[in-house]
This record gives C-alpha cells, sequence and structure tokens, in this order.
C-alpha cells in the first residue's frame, strides 16, 4: 500500500505530500492521521525549521472522500475519527505553507487555509462546496474565511460553493501568491527555505501562536502578552545571535526550536 503522505526533508525544510492522487488527494482519516502525525514528529524534529504541505498529481485534497461521505448517509460509517481537530496544524509550532497545486475543495479548503501562508497555482480550482452538498461551513471555515476576505466575499463563496481559479483566489486576498503552476512547489520551498535559514524558530513559534491566538483578543491583551513575550525574548540565545549575525554582517545559526 502507497504511503498516504510523503516525507522528505532537505535543508531544513519538511516537505509533506498528500499521496492519494486517483481521489485528487480526497480525506480520509487514515490520511489525516498519517498528516497530524508527520506535523506532530516535525515539532519535535529539530532538523525541521518549515513545512510544506501539497499534493499529489492534480489535485491538493478535493475534500472529504465520498465512499465516507456515502458511508455518513447511510449510516453505515464504522471508523474512530482522529481526536484531533482539523484545526491541528496551527498548534504546531512551526511554520506551514500551503503549495495548493490543484483541486482544493471543501475540507481540502479548510486544511488549505489552516496553514500559515499559501501558495497557489495559479490555475488551480478552489471551492467551498458544502453548500451543494447539504453541508455547512465545516472546522472553523466560517470563522477563517471572513477574518481572510471579509464577510461580503466570505458569503459569496460560502453560500454559491462557486468554483473559482488560484489567480481569483489571490485578488480576493485569500492567499499570498499565485503563480504558474509549474512553478509552485519551487517557490514554495524557496520562500520556506528563506525562513528556515534567516529566522529564529523560536521567535517564528511565539509569532504564529500570537497571530492565531490574538484574534480572539482585545488590542489592549494582546499588547500586554507581546510586552511579556519581548521581555522573554531577550533571555533566549536567539536573541543574543539576532544582533550579532546583523552587527556581523553575516547569517544568523540560531539554535534549534
Amino acid at each position: 500500500m502507497a504511503e498516504l503522505v510523503l516525507s522528505t526533508v532537505d535543508q531544513g525544510v519538511l516537505t509533506l505530500t498528500f499521496n492519494r492522487p486517483d481521489t485528487l488527494n480526497a480525506w480520509t482519516d487514515a490520511m489525516g492521521r498519517r498528516y497530524f502525525d508527520l506535523l506532530a514528529e516535525a515539532e519535535k524534529d529539530p532538523a525541521v525549521r518549515a513545512v510544506v504541505v501539497t499534493g499529489a498529481g492534480k489535485g491538493f485534497c478535493s475534500g472529504a472522500d465520498f465512499k465516507t461521505l456515502d458511508a455518513v448517509r447511510t449510516g453505515t460509517y464504522d471508523e474512530r475519527p482522529d481526536p484531533r481537530p482539523h484545526t491541528f496544524p496551527t498548534t504546531i509550532g512551526k511554520p506551514i505553507i500551503a503549495a495548493v497545486n490543484g483541486a482544493c475543495a471543501g475540507l481540502g479548503m479548510v486544511h488549505a487555509l489552516v496553514c500559515d501562508l499559501v501558495f497557489t497555482a495559479e490555475e488551480a480550482k478552489w471551492t467551498t462546496a458544502f453548500a451543494r452538498r447539504g453541508l455547512i461551513a465545516e472546522y472553523g471555515l466560517s470563522w477563517v474565511l471572513p477574518r481572510l476576505v471579509g464577510q461580503q466575499r466570505a458569503m459569496d463563496l460560502l453560500l454559491s460553493g462557486r468554483v473559482f481559479t488560484g489567480r481569483e483566489a489571490y485578488e480576493l486576498g485569500l492567499v499570498n501568491r499565485a503563480v504558474p503552476g509549474e512553478q509552485l512547489v519551487a517557490q514554495a520551498r524557496a520562500y520556506a527555505l528563506e525562513l528556515a535559514t534567516h529566522s529564529s524558530p523560536a521567535s517564528m513559534a511565539v509569532i504564529k501562536r500570537q497571530v492565531w491566538h490574538d484574534w480572539e483578543t482585545t488590542l489592549e491583551e494582546s499588547a500586554r502578552t507581546a510586552t511579556r513575550e519581548m521581555l522573554a525574548s531577550f533571555e533566549r540565545p536567539d536573541f543574543a545571535e539576532g544582533v550579532a549575525s546583523f552587527l556581523e554582517r553575516r547569517p544568523p545559526d540560531f539554535p534549534a526550536l
């Protein structure tokens, strides 16, 4: 049986590839469990400083596997889902970049948008799909989407379930970059390598936690927390190395997280 998620590490960048290309990488509990396990391992691996997530073949992730949906519909679904929520990637202390190479629908769109940054192929096909399947905005998408594109645009994408391209996703502000498909993974890896080389792992972990959680706080609370985090950062070796490397005009040598 083929690996459900492929995994390679190069120069501090872990690339994870959903590997069910015959289904456009439709999500199953088994694939999700393997993906989350690999993210949990990356969290503990000092050799990993940034993660790129993409899909094999012509899809990123086409949403929940229809065999699963049909089993739910008929009451025959009996697998035990992973207890970790679909927002699990937001809890990993290392930056995760989605490289959306093709079909990105429903649950696949959720998993693109719970990454920290999103690059997409210009020609990739995106859709929320839920309303056209008699479903609702799943797994926090009603929280994430309006914060990325605004309420009216989020309503359009969620209510209509229409298909839109990676180029429109960029124009909507949904993604960081839209590039020709043949350049996508290379550009995502290059960006991840830049993070792995020049950004402090400890700083990135704290910043990621701040950004994902500060939406739930007031400005005053966020500022107070940032002050505590700033004082703590002064005590880390990353701070000393960051200043020294700048003054000495050399690349930083930050310790692993």
